[in-house]
């Protein structure tokens, strides 16, 4: 019962805010999940086969539901729009519930970003006036920014895509650093071995396909390769600024100066304004705000500003809102134009 009137009262809050109620599937196509999270991710996903031969599962995100239903309905137009349910999930920590009871809400196809973002912002700060905790902090973060420091990096397009890709999966990311530093991917006898390769593909049809790709394509990748290499001390370097860079953590109304004086030190030729994040207010209601180079890596579908609301209740500390911009997300899922999206979604589960 407490539960149901919480989310009753955080329902009213966001409905408010001028957001309109939908309903969501609880069983999707499972392949929707793992395109989107990887192999990794199935062992978290509570899957079947159906009767067709199709492996479906209990949904373990709302936010691809949701925004499958934008895609599948042929929705065009800007819609605001909320929802509460059910999540299923596994976790590696036992104590950890499968079931994840959620209110989530969403702006999706509108031009003006920034102000959505300050909106969804704001619609989650209004939600936790249904709560009682006694402190906690606003961590905003930023994944553009990370892309386009990556982007004015002095090393080979093909790093720069892989760390961009990679910047979600921590772990991975750290060794594709340390790689990085080294030069350790590269080994001379696979290089000696793959010129072999690749003078005897120069005479063959470039048309022929191996391992879903043409020779063609094969080959101006090998040329891309060998007419843009990395040498282990210009790695290093590189190495050190985006670690640097992922150190930077600060009060909100700092971070633009923060980043630029990081960008200045290191000749990058990007400049932020302050204006460029969704709040300058240091303290927002029983919130501290900070800023966060480092954060927003759970997700790889987000693409923008990230944030994340953890509180303080009853000496227990609760991550309680997540948050942040997907635009690639529609995309990805199957949409033939790029279709900007954020939302956020307040945990239930504390």
């Amino acid at each position: 019962m407490k539960l149901k009137n919480l989310s009753e009262k955080i329902l009213r809050s966001v409905k408010s805010k001028g957001f309109n109620y939908i309903d969501l599937p609880s069983v999707i196509e499972a392949n929707h999940i793992i395109q989107r999270s990887g192999e990794n991710f199935k062992k978290f996903i509570f899957s079947f086969i159906d009767q067709n031969g199709n492996e479906l599962c209990l949904r373990p995100d709302l936010t691809i539901v949701s925004c499958l239903r934008y895609l599948e309905n042929n929705l065009k137009s800007k819609e605001k729009i909320f929802y509460s349910g059910q999540a299923y999930r596994k976790s590696d920590n036992k104590k950890d519930s499968i079931i994840r009871n959620q209110v989530g809400f969403e702006i999706i196809g509108s031009k003006d970003e920034k102000n959505d973002d300050k909106e969804i912002i704001s619609t989650a700060l209004k939600s936790l006036s249904n709560l009682n905790y006694s402190t906690g902090t606003l961590k905003i973060g930023n994944i553009e920014i990370f892309n386009l420091l990556i982007s004015k990096l002095d090393i080979p397009k093909r790093w720069k895509l892989r760390l961009s890709r990679h910047f979600w999966r921590e772990e991975y990311f750290n060794d594709l650093l340390k790689r990085l530093e080294t030069n350790s991917d590269v080994d001379p006898t696979i290089v000696e071995i793959d010129k072999k390769k690749y003078f005897k593909m120069l005479k063959k049809n470039q048309k022929t396909i191996i391992a879903g790709r043409s020779i063609e394509e094969i080959l101006k990748r090998f040329n891309n390769k060998i007419k843009d290499p990395r040498r282990a001390s210009r790695g290093k370097k590189v190495s050190k600024i985006i670690q640097e860079f992922l150190k930077i953590n600060c009060p909100i109304n700092k971070a633009a100066e923060k980043l630029n004086i990081f960008f200045k030190k290191n000749k990058i030729n990007l400049k932020v304004d302050q204006k460029y994040f969704p709040t300058s207010n240091n303290k927002i209601q029983k919130l501290n705000v900070e800023f966060s180079a480092s954060f927003g890596r759970e997700l790889e579908y987000y693409t923008g500003m990230v944030f994340k609301i953890d509180i303080k209740s009853k000496s227990k500390n609760i991550n309680i809102v997540n948050g942040g911009r997907y635009d690639n997300l529609i995309s990805d899922l199957g949409s033939k134009k790029k279709v900007s999206a954020v939302g956020a979604a307040l945990n239930l589960n504390y």
